[in-house]
């Protein structure tokens, strides 16, 4: 059986924590932030465990993670 592949764009955006959860980071926090309280900036800087919804989907794009 051949190697599967890795969905680098997936790769960039999540990764595992110890215990297997998969974590993402919020939007909304490139550019324009000036505007933005000091609580939101911190609010959007948090990691973020991911849906189970999407769960599946996202441990299909990373075989290896």
């Amino acid at each position: 059986m051949p190697k599967l592949k890795t969905r680098k764009a997936a790769a960039k955006r999540f990764r595992a924590t110890g215990s297997g959860k998969i974590v993402r980071r919020k939007a909304y926090k490139s550019h324009l932030l000036q505007h933005k309280s000091s609580a939101r900036k911190s609010r959007l800087s948090k990691l973020v465990v991911i849906d189970e919804t999407n769960d599946d989907n996202v441990r299909l794009m990373l075989p290896y993670l």
